[in-house]
């Protein structure tokens, strides 16, 4: 506690009032009775609003969306943006990406992500993804087979399966099925398992082309699956899959919840209690 203590008075019978200090101190000093540190009080210079990284990616959003298509403009105003910053504001930018990717602005999305990765900032396999896909809206083939071709070069062990999906879905929108047969060669060769998106697009061109035994062979070497694991409400499920005319969908009453890794047997479906891996 602090105690402030000046000087005491003592009273005469002249009626004369005499000051009488108590100690040698200074006049009016601060004594702290539990001997602990000097209080600290809020300094002037030092402003208490803080600006969060969700207000500034929205601002960095209106920011972008109101310049041209103009490179040096656009780019002007980014550098701009992040001058007074005393790091790359990463965060802040990358959920402006994600802002603009749901949203669609597909040019924007390329303008600011290759902005970040002139600034050596954000070589991750999603920014990748999002520059690839925002391209491949965009119809932009040129600039996509190019970054495909580098990412393949640079990541030929380690490129996740959704880039394959993503080209072999481009090539089979533009008829490209040589392109196609490319990607889906590449795969095997890395051992990339395929997913059935890409097993049925691949199955429908070698159909129309008249390949039937290619056909055949690719049905037997990748078969559809019978089960399916999602993930609904941070709970692992197991999902049946039911067999229609052109692909495999999910039923909802074949769904078994994963509990303590073991799976309940459901009434409509009864299977045996196995554990997972």
């Amino acid at each position: 506690m602090l105690s402030l203590r000046g000087p005491v008075y003592v009273s005469t019978s002249s009626q004369s009032s005499v000051p009488f200090q108590l100690s040698s101190t200074s006049y009016n000093a601060i004594v702290c009775a539990a001997k602990g540190p000097r209080p600290r009080y809020p300094r002037v210079w030092k402003t208490k609003k803080r600006i969060g990284t969700i207000s500034k990616s929205m601002k960095l959003v209106d920011c972008v969306k109101e310049l041209s298509n103009v490179k040096e403009e656009v780019y002007g105003a980014l550098d701009a943006f992040v001058a007074w910053e005393l790091e790359f504001p990463l965060i802040t930018v990358k959920k402006a990406l994600k802002t603009l990717v749901n949203e669609k602005e597909w040019k924007r999305v390329i303008q600011l992500t290759k902005w970040m990765l002139s600034k050596g900032q954000g070589k991750t396999m999603g920014s990748y993804y999002a520059l690839l896909n925002a391209l491949a809206e965009e119809g932009r083939l040129e600039e996509v087979e190019d970054l495909w071709k580098m990412l393949l070069s640079k990541h030929l062990d380690a490129l996740p399966r959704i880039f394959f999906d993503k080209m072999i879905s481009v090539y089979y929108g533009r008829g490209m099925h040589e392109k196609m047969f490319e990607v889906f060669a590449d795969m095997e060769e890395l051992g990339v398992r395929p997913t059935m998106s890409i097993v049925s697009k691949v199955g429908d061109v070698f159909e129309k082309m008249g390949m039937l035994e290619k056909y055949e062979k690719l049905n037997k070497k990748y078969p559809p699956p019978t089960w399916e694991y999602k993930y609904i409400k941070g709970k692992r499920v197991k999902i049946r899959l039911t067999r229609s005319d052109e692909f495999y969908t999910t039923n909802e009453e074949g769904v078994d919840q994963l509990n303590e890794g073991y799976i309940e047997p459901n009434d409509s479906n009864k299977i045996e209690e196995r554990s997972f891996d």
